[in-house]
């Protein structure tokens, strides 16, 4: 597919070609296009607004206000709630609380995976017994 081609594509998916898009390097923008269009604009196993609210959590992790903004209202746009958008926000935030303390404190990953298969185990054991 020739750039114009693309760009035509684009444009008629989401009615302009935005500026970022047309200052990546002609030999990336085919690559991330079909990505976009067949992993994240498609229905796939992932609701569109999960892999959104998914995105959320990210952006807020990664610090980059241009993603929170573009999944914030994507999310919108596939019918999260401001409720759903605040506890996606909330729990990027928990990850990232955890994750950085876990990462600082060095703790040994050996242990840190069998605990957590341990709790999953108890976990899955505590809903067995409730719904017997």
């Amino acid at each position: 597919m020739t750039i114009q081609e693309t760009y035509r594509e684009i444009e008629q998916t989401l009615g302009l070609v935005p500026e970022w898009i047309r200052q990546m390097p002609e030999s990336g923008v085919n690559g991330f296009w079909t990505m976009a269009r067949d992993f994240w604009l498609s229905e796939t196993k992932v609701p569109n607004k999960y892999k959104e609210l998914i995105g959320l959590a990210v952006s807020g992790a990664t610090r980059c206000k241009y993603c929170a903004l573009f999944h914030t209202e994507a999310a919108r746009l596939f019918g999260a709630t401001d409720d759903e958008i605040a506890e996606a926000s909330l729990m990027g935030a928990l990850s990232m609380m955890g994750s950085t303390f876990i990462n600082a404190q060095q703790i040994d990953y050996d242990t840190f995976k069998q605990e957590t298969l341990d709790i999953v185990r108890h976990v899955k054991s505590q809903q067995t017994s409730q719904a017997a």
